[in-house]
């Protein structure tokens, strides 16, 4: 290959090099990216904000110090402390917007993510339902439906009892009439009890004073022995 080929050759190369970085700076980062490059320059910031704190305490120091003695170098001091305060207002303002653009791409990149989840699914159980027939399923409920009530006649006609059916409550009726009967006809054969007569208290009254009688005499015969 000749030199002049091999110009050309490697002209076409950095051409078409150069064009697919084009392409691609064209087609901007990634939603990941730019949210890193956000987050390095909040942390930036935020350490720029820690350098000028201090030295606005150090301006302030040096004021404090010259006081009324040095006027002029006190008033210098103050003016730095000026300047430092309002770069720090106005990294408070950027820092702001970052936060906020960068909570905005989050957001948006979550968003895109769930969209895009859904999306899948929703092919997913469209591929799922393609080989399902809406009237098959009707049909197929039917034929279950209709096999459960088969089996429930059979549970039921195999559960039947066979022969003469009587009332249960008639019968329970008749059992407790044989029990009744049963339980007189044992009460008729017991003896009778004998019928005694208790004392009147009339009478107990009479012995009780006729003991006591009997002791005062025996008592008295008791005392003549003893004289």
């Amino acid at each position: 290959m000749s030199k002049i080929s091999r110009f050309f050759k490697g002209s076409s190369d950095s051409s078409s090099s150069s064009k697919s970085k084009h392409h691609r700076s064209k087609g901007g980062p990634s939603p990941q990216e730019a949210i890193h490059k956000l987050r390095e320059t909040e942390e930036m910031l935020t350490k720029k904000q820690d350098y000028l704190e201090k030295r606005i305490e150090q301006e302030l120091a040096i004021a404090k110090k010259h006081g009324t003695k040095n006027k002029r170098a006190a008033l210098q001091a103050l003016k730095r402390k000026k300047r430092l305060e309002q770069q720090l207002t106005q990294i408070d303002g950027t820092l702001s917007t970052i936060e906020f653009q960068r909570e905005a791409l989050e957001n948006s990149n979550t968003n895109t993510e769930v969209l895009k989840n859904m999306s899948m699914a929703a092919k997913a159980m469209k591929k799922v339902h393609e080989d399902m027939d809406v009237g098959k399923i009707d049909d197929l409920m039917e034929d279950i439906t209709e096999q459960q009530d088969v089996a429930q006649e059979i549970s039921e006609a195999i559960s039947r009892p066979f022969g003469d059916t009587y009332d249960e409550d008639e019968l329970l009726a008749e059992l407790e009439e044989l029990e009744q009967a049963d339980i007189e006809e044992s009460m008729e054969d017991l003896p009778s009890a004998p019928r005694m007569k208790l004392p009147s208290a009339q009478s107990s009254h009479r012995a009780t004073t006729k003991r006591r009688g009997e002791e005062d005499d025996d008592m008295r015969m008791l005392a003549s022995w003893a004289t």
